[in-house]
């Protein structure tokens, strides 16, 4: 007997749940591609293109919007001879300045006979170096900068949408797609940035219960064998989806995570167990995944937030977390960041998923301005924060989850289901 045997008795194709999925339509996002399709129109037009960008959480579909209509725009310029259209699409992750964007921008247009070096070059040789290119190249180039929000200096981000207005290019028209899951990113552009890359502004809100219901009803049409699902599966994906921010890729995970449990147990069919299992297991390794990825201080004010939340103080703006932080940070023995870097973490703990943020509108007397809530278990939060919690003490708020030895619970206490 062999010792790996197929098993397709659950799935009938469980690659439709991945996330490099593209479904031939997209659901729950009718207005923002009308808005977005709208914006790209100039490029059949054979017009200088339009500068975009896109704000919104993850998993909420900028992305997947993008990729869609991109390809759509491609198959439909190739039907027009004066058209010559290229797409370059890069994330961001990992890539913190505009001289590793330019260069890999360079790299991109150039053969691999061709490439240079990522370091050693002063930043304008390299933006020479980019204008040269996509002259040579001609046509209209669309460039794509997913989590746009990583890059620390907006130079590329000026760069970019005026080249042509500054003289760089002569025959290449360019224009830029900017991706952010940060609400704050755009606020923190310099003035002439902001009017060059946001002529055209698409917000994606998070999905509500109804739309996460539709996109995993499409998924799992595709994914599951037929009367595998029981009748509360999607609904109930659907709805901690809606609770854990709207996002659809949590979602759809969960569904995967759902599956693969019933096919792990040999069972005929996925039940609401498997979704609360599923969930629980899931939210364990991304906490995990997320906290351990912080810095120090990105524990630091996550903890001044969590103890704030449990004396019920949230929804709470930075301002307020601040003396918070600030003691903790001084228990530790560490020189509290400014303001503004404080926020920064608590942007990074958004996109995270691990907290919420509201954003407030007090007219001319009050301003704008963000408070922050915890958006997540505070027992599976502390049992990825044993360090913190050691390092800084046992605060007053959280002594209910700390076991007799001022242990806070581990994450292998927190394993039953």
């Amino acid at each position: 007997m062999a010792l790996f045997e197929r098993d397709n008795d659950i799935y009938r194709d469980r690659d439709a749940l991945r996330e490099d999925y593209q479904p031939e339509q997209l659901v729950g996002r009718d207005e923002e591609l009308h808005t977005f399709q709208a914006a790209l129109q100039p490029v059949i037009n054979g017009e200088q293109p339009n500068n975009i960008f896109l704000y919104g959480k993850t998993g909420v579909g900028k992305t997947a919007a993008t990729k869609y209509l991109l390809a759509h725009l491609r198959e439909d310029a190739a039907q027009y001879d004066d058209i010559d259209l290229s797409v370059t699409f890069l994330n961001c992750d990992g890539l913190t300045s505009s001289y590793q964007i330019a260069t890999r921008l360079v790299n991109s247009l150039r053969s691999e006979s061709n490439q240079i070096s990522t370091t050693g070059y002063p930043l304008a040789s390299v933006y020479e170096m980019l204008w040269e290119e996509l002259d040579d190249g001609a046509g209209t180039v669309l460039v794509v900068l997913d989590e746009i929000d990583h890059v620390n200096d907006d130079s590329i981000l000026y760069q970019l949408p005026r080249a042509r207005a500054n003289g760089n290019l002569e025959v290449a028209k360019i224009g830029l797609i900017g991706i952010s899951n940060d609400f704050s990113f755009r606020d923190d552009l310099s003035p002439k940035v902001k009017s060059s890359l946001c002529e055209q502004e698409i917000h994606f809100p998070a999905y509500n219960a109804e739309n996460l219901r539709s996109i995993l009803e499409q998924r799992a049409e595709v994914a599951f064998h037929d009367d595998v699902l029981s009748p509360e599966v999607i609904p109930l994906c659907a709805a901690y989806g809606a609770k854990d921010a709207g996002d659809a890729r949590q979602s759809i995970d969960l569904l995967m995570k759902a599956g693969d449990l019933a096919r792990d147990e040999d069972t005929d069919s996925v039940a609401e167990n498997h979704v609360r299992r599923g969930r629980r297991a899931l939210e364990r390794g991304r906490i995990k995944e997320g906290i351990n990825g912080l810095t120090e201080h990105g524990h630091l004010v996550l903890y001044a937030l969590l103890t704030l939340d449990l004396e019920g103080e949230t929804p709470i703006r930075s301002r307020d977390v601040r003396p918070r932080y600030t003691r903790f940070a001084e228990l530790a023995n560490r020189d509290p960041l400014v303001p503004r870097r404080m926020r920064d973490h608590l942007s990074e703990l958004a996109m995270l998923g691990i907290v919420s943020v509201t954003e407030r509108n007090e007219g001319r007397r009050g301003g704008t301005y963000r408070e922050y809530a915890l958006d997540m278990d505070v027992e599976l939060i502390l049992s990825a924060m044993s360090d913190t919690v050691e390092l800084v003490g046992v605060h007053d708020s959280i002594d209910d989850y700390v076991d007799d030895d001022d242990e806070p619970t581990t994450l292998e206490d927190f394993n039953e289901v």
